[in-house]
């Protein structure tokens, strides 16, 4: 059997994805929604254009429900949409107009944990699989070095007991990213779902489960480093609609997580995510150290580079590397992005996984521990102090930035 899968959103974030089935085998992308018919529309064209689904635009997310040719759904929707998207999929299913298989759900799974326990329990309410989309776990740079790592030097000197991982990139693609309100946050909540997890994924043990690996203490540290300066925040405002000069997010945090493990060792994650960096263009790193080995990428340590000179000019665009910040000089490139950032990796799996060939590897029940993590370094930046995890009162807790009283 073959699984038909549909997008919710047709995004900067679906685009990837469709492009990563071109990896995919047993499935085939067959439909597109979003708010944005024009959008929709050519989204379902690349995927056409691509060869990996007879896609089409469809008029509402029930109507997907609806058609007996999808089986599963990609929620890659704004944050701010997320319960309601949830809503009419589960409005659609319990009003008996179809059935589907499973639903995955792209990072974070929602603003707040409060949010995020809502979307897990509408899920189970109609007793559907789920998968929670966290793309750099599938990443080949972290499942190899992960699994050498822990065949030849963990299994004869010791487990690792430190990771670290990071993201940074010059800014997000579309306005409701920098606006608090409706992103949840700022930085940390946007991109912090990615390192925090993928610390804890480095230092658990293959096949054993995430929970094995308890967190413990969480400190947490935001700051507005680039787009509060004024000349910064014109321009933002300008381009992006978001007066931080009223209303400002962190574009800088860093969070380190104390683990736990089974036999009582600790353990330490630390992280870093930045909308402030300057370079060639989006920059993931990871390294996890024991203690006789170590392990370290850096995604623009491509291994293929290209010069243009001053006289070389032309439009600006992304076409090697994601954010890219230049189109002149020493450029790396980094040859489809998509397979090497994860998604190819985690786009496979939960499709085997929704057929009943293994067992998903994440859920929304794990989307909402990440969310309490990245609640809980809210916590802990607000206060200025470690905050033991979870933090107090997390259930009903929405930070300073989501709601607009942040000061740098």
């Amino acid at each position: 059997m073959r699984l038909g899968v549909a997008f919710i959103g047709s995004g900067f974030n679906t685009r990837f994805h469709i492009q990563a089935w071109q990896g995919v085998r047993d499935a085939d992308v067959l439909g597109v929604w979003s708010p944005n018919p024009k959008n929709a529309a050519s989204a379902a064209q690349l995927a056409r254009s691509l060869d990996v689904g007879a896609a089409k635009a469809y008029k509402s997310i029930g109507d997907m429900v609806a058609d007996p040719a999808i089986d599963a759904l990609w929620l890659c929707g704004p944050n701010q949409a997320r319960i309601e998207n949830v809503e009419e999929i589960v409005r659609a299913i319990k009003k008996g107009r179809g059935t589907l298989r499973g639903i995955a759900c792209e990072k974070p799974l929602a603003r707040n944990v409060a949010e995020a326990k809502e979307v897990a329990r509408l899920a189970k309410s109609v007793g559907l699989m789920t998968g929670y989309l966290e793309n750099q776990l599938f990443a080949p740079h972290v499942e190899a070095g992960k699994k050498l790592l822990w065949a030849r030097g963990a299994a004869t000197t010791g487990r690792p007991y430190l990771a670290r991982a990071g993201e940074e990139h010059s800014g997000p693609h579309m306005p409701w990213f920098w606006n608090g309100a409706l992103q949840g946050g700022g930085v940390l909540n946007d991109m912090m779902c990615h390192s925090a997890l993928l610390v804890r994924h480095l230092l658990t043990e293959p096949g054993k489960p995430l929970s094995t690996v308890k967190p413990v203490r969480i400190t947490g540290h935001i700051a507005s480093l680039k787009w509060s300066r004024p000349a910064y925040a014109k321009k933002l405002k300008a381009t992006m609609q978001a007066d931080y000069t009223k209303r400002p997010s962190e574009d800088f945090a860093s969070v380190m997580i104390e683990f736990e493990t089974p036999d009582g060792q600790t353990v330490i994650g630390e992280a870093t995510t930045s909308w402030s960096f300057v370079g060639a263009g989006l920059r993931l790193s990871a390294e996890l150290l024991g203690p006789e080995y170590s392990m370290k990428w850096n995604s623009l340590d491509s291994g293929l580079q290209l010069f243009f000179s001053r006289e070389v000019t032309g439009r600006a665009g992304e076409d090697l590397v994601e954010k890219q910040n230049a189109e002149q000089g020493v450029m790396p490139v980094v040859p489809e992005e998509y397979l090497a950032y994860g998604y190819t990796g985690e786009d496979r799996h939960f499709v085997r996984a929704f057929l009943g060939k293994e067992r998903p590897m994440l859920t929304f029940d794990d989307g909402v521990e990440v969310v309490k993590m990245l609640m809980t370094a809210y916590q802990s930046a607000e206060s200025g102090r470690t905050v033991a995890y979870p933090g107090k009162g997390i259930d009903k807790f929405v930070p300073a930035v989501a709601k607009g009283t942040w000061k740098p």
